[in-house]
């Protein structure tokens, strides 16, 4: 073959863990990891888009069947917005809504928070300058409207997808994103610190970020609100309340209602004129003394509460100035009050209360994100499994049931749920167990410490959070839970790749993060059999905290059946093929893709043994001896980042003189960077961790790189 390099088809990345000698180097080619759009002009245009690209389908492919937009056509950027009528704007808002519509029919995504939205989007662009003004935004389901308008509405279909627009804002898509949507409650913070520093540097651009309901829930919003009222910098807060909460209860309660009067107080509210008559009024109550100014200030503070919605004050008492009520589909009333905003020189930080439904147009039909998201690691497996009603069977199914029969048997077991939404599944608990079940939304410091509470109150809390909203809670995992041995029982979901979610919520850190504390056992389920076992075991723990993880996607066997679970012995692995000379031992989700490899393997004559490690911590010293003493060869495969699995396996047979002989040892492991949004099949080709490519390791440390090669090419 020589040394010319070689490429692989349809730019998939041969992305294995092994080397080739000089004669049989190659490269393969692959797509950009992400969008990149940040160098293009300061008003970047769906052309330009498209140049920059230069891999998109006919635009009659992308809009067939579009209804009629003559508005929207013409507006390639914010700037375009400027001269457009209240009435012309309106009809925007109304093809905006129509483009999602559209474009949802297409991707299949949900865009119901973004079609809330639509009208506070355009009043926004409407007002401010981006991107020399900066509009952040706490959840990225919210940003589809703002990403048509900002130059990336030829894109939209792709969203999600391999090399497509991301679900989030980004930094390094567009110069309209300022700052990237992380998992909520990041906008305030972030544009507190743009603030600060314009204010350091004398510039006077405006910073507004928009939260929004489950957002609130997370302790950071306020952290943030109280340090901006404590700097009082200039801050517009728009809290884009879509009468959504994740508590039914609060569902049922009053909600705040938006009338004739709401919207003339909040334009009051707001007006240039009795801002500066109420700081006059300061003025004056703090010169005459004799404790005026904290009368004036009570007074104050309780007839805006009289006039304002329940909770109004809690804004006031963290120091921003509250304005709202306001109808968040009136764009009259929503570019007024901004318009009002945006003019005062020295307002401090404002907070502004819209009030948007969810339910606008084509949404009723709405199938849920979560059930979205969980499908969508259909493509994790080959195999696919449907109950009878056409439902697709996931790991979270199997972890409720399991959950279930566990909690008939003891009454001590409850379950905390933290994150963005509560996955379908969990109903079924929540509904059989209505007492022992607590969602506390997106608060996960708090459900890590407020489980550890439920434990030693003499309860077996399960702490269900997906692998990367851990990550926030990991000094709660720490202090409050590991160091004093609380047995608190940690279930990791969303482990590992998560397809159209990208790196936002990918869960590449957890083995990493759990193993490396003194006290925590960690384990990883290999199919749905795996995890009913880990549950019951996890029950049966009462010394010390416990986690175990599972992939986001469907179960791997089509016959799945409900049974209950059997406790594992700490620290046990098992052999589910025998065969010589090498050896593979998957951790979690990772043992399926090392049996497809070693069917491709058998084929070729090679004997492969596969192992299922199941324990991170502690190992199974007994099997991992057998392991090395029997073979030549062993790789070690894992769903997660360096420094996990595969690094306590090396620490243990380096001490262990294992590596002073014949063997060879190599781990195969996520990438050191961030996997962008693909399907998960593209996700695990780009990391390198699918069967071909485990094989072609395999292949390559036998010295046979030609088919090494053509495995992965």
């Amino acid at each position: 073959m020589g040394t010319a390099p070689t490429q692989c088809p349809s730019g998939i990345t041969a992305n294995f863990h092994a080397k080739f000698d000089s004669r049989t180097e190659f490269s393969c080619s692959s797509f950009p990891s992400t969008l990149n759009l940040s160098k293009l002009n300061s008003h970047p245009t769906s052309k330009g888009l498209v140049n920059k690209i230069g891999s998109l389908p006919d635009i009659d492919d992308l809009f067939w069947e579009k209804a009629p937009t003559p508005i929207l056509d013409v507006v390639e950027n914010p700037t375009h917005l400027k001269s457009l009528s209240i009435k012309e704007l309106k009809l925007l808002a109304d093809e905006i809504r129509l483009e999602l519509s559209s474009t949802k029919s297409k991707t299949q995504r949900s865009f119901k928070a973004s079609l809330a939205a639509v009208e506070l989007t355009v009043a926004l662009h409407y007002v401010f300058h981006a991107p020399v003004d900066k509009i952040l935004w706490d959840a990225g389901e919210q940003t589809y409207a703002h990403k048509i308008l900002t130059g990336r509405r030829i894109l939209m279909p792709t969203l999600r997808q391999k090399n497509g627009l991301s679900g989030y804002t980004s930094r390094t898509e567009s110069e309209y994103d300022p700052f990237g949507a992380g998992h909520g409650c990041n906008s305030i913070s972030a544009g507190l610190g743009m603030a600060v520093a314009r204010d350091i540097k004398g510039k006077r651009e405006r910073v507004v970020t928009v939260i929004n309901n489950t957002t609130t829930m997370a302790g950071q919003v306020y952290e943030a609100m109280s340090n901006a009222g404590y700097l009082d910098s200039n801050l517009v807060v728009i809290l884009n309340d879509s009468r959504h909460s994740l508590h039914p209860k609060i569902e049922e309660g009053p909600k705040t209602s938006i009338n004739a009067l709401s919207s003339t107080l909040s334009r009051l509210q707001s007006s240039k004129c009795f801002r500066k008559f109420r700081e006059a009024a300061k003025d004056v109550t703090k010169r005459i003394g004799m404790g005026m100014h904290e009368l004036a200030a009570k007074v104050d503070e309780y007839a805006r509460g009289m006039m304002g919605p329940l909770g109004s004050t809690l804004f006031e008492e963290l120091g921003l100035y509250y304005i709202g009520p306001v109808d968040g589909h009136k764009l009259e009333d929503l570019i007024c009050v901004l318009q009002e905003v945006a003019s005062l020189d020295s307002m401090g930080p404002v907070l502004i209360h819209v009030i948007t439904e969810e339910n606008q147009c084509s949404e009723d039909n709405q199938k849920k994100v979560t059930v979205e998201k969980q499908q969508e690691g259909l493509s994790l497996n080959d195999i696919y499994s449907f109950s009878n009603d056409g439902h697709c069977r996931t790991y979270s199914d199997c972890l409720v049931e399991a959950l279930v029969m566990e909690a008939e048997k003891e009454k001590d077991i409850v379950v905390v749920h933290a994150g963005t939404e509560m996955d379908p599944s969990l109903k079924l608990f929540r509904e059989r167990f209505s007492d022992r079940f607590f969602d506390v939304g997106m608060a996960e410091q708090h459900a890590v410490t407020f489980s550890a509470g439920l434990s030693c109150g003499g309860l077996k809390p399960f702490c269900i959070i997906p692998s990367a909203f851990l990550q926030r809670a990991y000094d709660q995992v720490v202090h409050d839970v590991d160091r004093q041995r609380i047995p608190v029982r940690f279930v990791i979901t969303s482990a590992g790749l998560v397809g159209s979610d990208g790196p936002l919520q990918c869960g590449a850190f957890d083995i990493t993060f759990m193993s490396c504390l003194p006290n925590m056992i960690v384990m990883a389920a290999s199919d749905e059999d795996e995890l009913i076992d880990m549950v019951a075991t996890a029950t049966r723990i009462d010394d010390r905290p416990v986690c175990f993880r599972y992939p986001r996607g469907a179960l791997v066997r089509t016959d799945y059946p409900i049974h209950g679970g059997s406790a594992l012995e700490i620290g046990t692995g098992k052999v589910l093929v025998e065969g010589k000379d090498v050896a593979l031992l998957g951790y979690g989700a990772m043992v399926q893709n090392c049996l497809k490899a070693q069917a491709l393997l058998a084929k070729l004559g090679i004997n492969v043994t596969v192992a299922d490690a199941r324990f991170c911590k502690p190992l199974d010293i007994k099997l991992l001896r057998w392991l090395c003493s029997n073979h030549d060869i062993l790789i070690t495969v894992e769903e997660g980042s360096v420094g996990g699995f595969s690094s306590h396996v090396a620490q243990f047979i380096a001490l262990d003189g294992q590596l002073d002989g014949r063997l060879k040892w190599r781990p195969i492991v996520l990438p050191d960077n961030y996997i962008e949004h693909a399907s998960p099949k593209e996700q695990l080709a780009l990391a390198g961790l699918t069967g071909h490519h485990i094989a072609a390791t395999t292949l390559s440390l036998l010295g046979r790189t030609r088919e090494a090669l053509l495995l992965i090419c």
